[in-house]
């Protein structure tokens, strides 16, 4: 599985942005498509992520302000986030487990100023 993520940028506080990540490949055989994100000096973190069943999961930092989704083909993964904050800040990553086989997509940075 291929992933190509984009939509990162420089935004101001309380503002939206939306990253989309694009899977090619074995994409029938996805069962879970996530976002991750690293801050400067912190580990990479959870942000949300849904299965193949629709079920979400969302980071309590997030919860609330970021909404997981995917197109209808299921190939696709966005990550709608409103009311950004200045510790929203850090590069993006998708993933997605295939066949119990992790795969991660280039960073892509966000930026929120204050």
């Amino acid at each position: 599985v291929q992933l190509q993520a984009s939509g990162g940028g420089l935004m101001q506080a309380g503002r939206s942005l939306r990253l989309s990540c694009a899977a090619s490949g074995s994409i029938s055989e996805i069962s879970v498509m996530a976002w991750y994100r690293q801050a400067p000096g912190k580990q990479r973190e959870l942000v949300a992520r849904i299965f193949n069943t629709d079920t979400t999961n969302y980071a309590a930092s997030v919860k609330g302000r970021f909404t997981i989704s995917t197109d209808s083909g299921k190939s696709t993964a966005y990550l709608q986030m409103n009311g950004l904050k200045p510790e929203d800040t850090a590069v993006y990553y998708c993933q997605v487990i295939a066949g119990r086989v992790q795969f991660w997509g280039q960073g892509t940075q966000v930026t929120v100023s204050s």
